[in-house]
């Protein structure tokens, strides 16, 4: 297990989906000291119908969701282990505002927009995000292997929808340090390399904005 103090106490690993960010995540929290913080997703009673009917399930199933990463990251967060100076979370609270971008109409978005800001005013941002950055064909095959039926239907097209909202977002975040992390040949669970130039960058100190990594 690794004790070594990082510079950074609010770690969030985010990815599109299939991108590995909680399997990352778990692999972290099992190696160095820390409080590990996952997203409840299965728990939202709307996501496998989201994905039968974008359209229809859409607003309640960004809401739940919204909703949800307010109440466990603030709970999470606010009430930290004095023996763990270090929290990792699977995602990141403006994750809820990328996905909605995507997946509502003009009038839903603008409603939740709203609704965002006024959550979104006691959230503390990442020390540090790490985003798992992978093809679309790379993460439609992770999908289509861990096999949760609700996911099949996923096409590319959605997911490289969702993954240039995410760059959309990155590309003007000035307030913390996210690091894209070019994953496509990366294998951070079996290659122990690979997991350790991981685990190395959260020892350097990286200034706000998007820094780019290359792990070969």
């Amino acid at each position: 297990m690794m004790t070594g103090q990082f510079p950074y106490q609010y770690i969030s690993i985010e990815g599109n989906i299939g991108s590995g960010k909680t399997s990352l995540s778990k692999k972290l929290n099992a190696t160095m000291p820390s409080k590990l913080i996952l997203e409840q997703f299965a728990d939202n009673p709307f996501l496998p119908f989201f994905y039968q009917d974008p359209e229809r399930y859409a607003f309640p199933v960004e809401i739940f969701f919204m909703t949800e990463r307010q109440k466990q990251l603030q709970n999470q967060l606010i009430n930290r282990d004095l023996f763990l100076n270090l929290s990792i979370a699977d995602y990141f609270f403006p994750k809820t505002l990328i996905f909605a971008k995507n997946n509502l109409n003009q009038e839903e978005y603008k409603l939740f927009h709203k609704l965002f800001h006024i959550l979104q005013s006691n959230m503390p941002n990442p020390d540090l995000l790490i985003y798992i950055h992978r093809s679309p064909d790379k993460l439609l095959h992770n999908i289509r292997k861990r096999g949760r039926s609700y996911e099949q239907g996923i096409d590319k097209s959605y997911l490289k929808s969702i993954q240039d909202s995410y760059f959309d977002f990155f590309s003007i975040e000035s307030d913390f340090p996210v690091l894209i992390i070019e994953a496509e040949e990366l294998d951070f669970l079996d290659n122990d390399r690979h997991y350790q130039e991981i685990v190395n960058l959260f020892n350097k100190k990286f200034n706000p904005g998007v820094t780019y990594i290359s792990i070969l």
